[in-house]
């Protein structure tokens, strides 16, 4: 069997840098939301929790407005790179984005709030300015749940059908990730390739899990 592993490799390389945008920006919304109080916030965590409960084909269609050639966004894009953002590799990671980073910000917000806050307490009692204490306190004591959050949103971008079909497409050798090509090799009744990636991507969804669930607090010692 001659099998194509581009959109396996094509996958991971959108999950790593997906899930590095998604852990910066996520970070400092959790954050927010877990410990700040500001006109708007209800809607904020609303917004951010909108992509885990909508249809992927309105997800997509909000991206196609978003970044399309007729957008301002696309249209500087364009400008810059000289060709459009839609069907192309770095469409599919603004899809697992939107994908995967809601539920890093849901896991790393409720890992900031279950921190003992008399430590930060003190800390403020210290001097410590809210930087100095986010990084070297509350971060740390948290350290090991937002890292499970960090593998969960890797997993999920890993998986992204509906969105990267709509943003990316399906083109072989330069867009087709693994679960689109999944699709299509059962559409195309091609069942040892569909097999080989399915077994592919399960084993290492399977050692993600794993890892996300001993980097839980009280896990390490099981």
């Amino acid at each position: 069997m001659d099998l194509d592993w581009f959109p396996f490799w094509l996958s991971l390389r959108v999950a790593a840098i997906s899930t590095l945008l998604s852990t910066g920006v996520g970070l400092w919304l959790a954050y927010l939301l877990a410990n700040r109080t500001f006109r708007g916030k209800d809607v904020v965590d609303a917004a951010v929790t909108l992509p885990l409960v909508l249809p992927p084909t309105v997800l997509g269609y909000y991206l196609l407005v978003l970044i399309g050639r007729g957008s301002w966004f696309g249209r500087v894009w364009e400008a810059v790179f000289g060709g459009p953002l839609v069907f192309t590799w770095q469409a599919a990671v603004v899809a697992a984005i939107l994908h995967s980073a809601p539920l890093l910000i849901k896991s790393a917000r409720a890992a900031l709030e279950s921190v003992d806050h008399d430590y930060e307490r003190a800390a403020r009692t210290l001097g410590a300015s809210e930087w100095r204490l986010f990084w070297r306190v509350t971060l740390p004591l948290a350290s090991r749940s937002i890292l499970a959050a960090v593998a969960l949103a890797f997993a999920r971008a890993m998986g992204d059908f509906g969105v990267t079909i709509m943003v990316a497409g399906n083109i072989p050798g330069r867009t087709q990730t693994v679960a689109v090509a999944i699709y299509h090799a059962v559409e195309s009744d091609n069942g040892q390739v569909a097999r080989a990636l399915v077994l592919a991507v399960s084993a290492l969804t399977l050692g993600i899990l794993w890892l996300a669930n001993r980097l839980q607090p009280g896990q390490a010692a099981r």
